[in-house]
């Protein structure tokens, strides 16, 4: 049950701190009060453990989960049960959106969750069959804006041509395209396929991916509406997107996507969470552990984009429902 004093507000975020042990408490706190100064509207509510120190100046109210233990596998408890907390927000009404602050793998695994990270745990959380790995930065040290979907996000890569296949794309695709038109209002989105092999396979050269896999998915998607581009060089694309040919690209595989967004964007950036039934934001670092417990040392940027990106979305949600947009 939601606190008696907490309203039902799709236009409010429920912002969890992560691992304890690190600085998403820290840069949290200062985000929100950044959000705050920049919008007076925004709504958000902190997901705590008891006895936690949340600064009182910020306004904003708290639900809590058990105390922390000081241990590892409890900091994995404790992250874990504030992110199931601020889905049963979402899912009663309380909020329209999840900011979650980083945790530790390790010790989510400690605290018996064997997931890879917290996309697969919301995924689970929910209920839903697909989610992609989104990550967006809406300013980029490039200008413009830079939006890049991991079609397969924590794998070693030696297995990602196997599981890149037909209909991985084409499921990814749409989750993306569906997500441009309903959360960032672009009517018409361009979508680049970032190809898997160097110069897209030069016909064959270097691999037979893009004519067996990634033909037949793009194939797919242009006879449903969607316009995606044939498979483009990694060499390239990113580039492209960037000078505002695309509005986002799908990355085959995590560290092609990630080295390009974090080169335009890091400090910046946020991952979003494709196809919950909430909006779900993050701030694209770790936990940092050894900048924790030094108040301020840590860079807020990113937990502050991942605020304000989230307060978007869930506005734009709001408003759709209503109607407006």
């Amino acid at each position: 049950m939601a606190p008696p004093s907490l309203p039902v507000d799709r236009t409010a975020l429920a912002v969890t701190l992560g691992d304890p042990r690190g600085i998403g408490p820290d840069v949290a706190f200062r985000a929100a009060r950044s959000l705050a100064a920049e919008d007076s509207d925004a709504r958000l509510v902190f997901v705590v453990p008891e006895g936690s120190d949340v600064p009182t100046s910020l306004g904003f109210p708290t639900d809590h989960v058990a105390q922390w233990d000081g241990s590892e596998a409890d900091a994995g408890r404790v992250a874990a049960e504030s992110i199931e907390r601020a889905v049963a927000l979402a899912a009663g009404g309380h909020v329209g959106g999840v900011v979650t602050a980083p945790l530790h793998k390790p010790a989510l695994r400690a605290a018996g969750w064997d997931v890879p990270g917290q996309t697969e745990m919301l995924q689970a959380l929910c209920g839903v069959p697909n989610v992609g790995m989104l990550m967006a930065a809406e300013r980029t040290r490039l200008g413009g804006p830079l939006r890049v979907l991991l079609a397969t996000t924590h794998l070693p890569l030696r297995d990602v041509a196997d599981r890149v296949t037909e209909d991985l794309l084409v499921a990814q695709a749409r989750l993306l395209w569906d997500a441009l038109r309903n959360d960032w209002g672009i009517d018409a989105p361009r979508i680049a396929i970032c190809a898997l092999n160097p110069h897209a396979s030069d016909q064959g050269l270097f691999g037979d991916e893009e004519d067996r896999v990634f033909r037949p998915a793009v194939e797919r998607l242009r006879a449903e509406g969607v316009a995606v581009s044939a498979p483009l060089p990694a060499d390239t694309v990113f580039r492209r997107a960037l000078a505002g040919e695309f509005d986002a690209v799908v990355a085959p595989y995590h560290d092609v996507g990630m080295a390009a967004f974090k080169t335009a964007s890091f400090g910046t950036g946020v991952n979003v969470t494709l196809g919950l039934p909430m909006v779900r934001t993050s701030p694209d670092h770790g936990t940092a552990f050894d900048l924790a417990g030094s108040p301020g040392k840590a860079d807020s940027t990113s937990m502050f984009e991942a605020l304000r990106l989230a307060r978007m979305l869930a506005l734009r949600r709001f408003d759709m429902r209503r109607g407006d947009v």
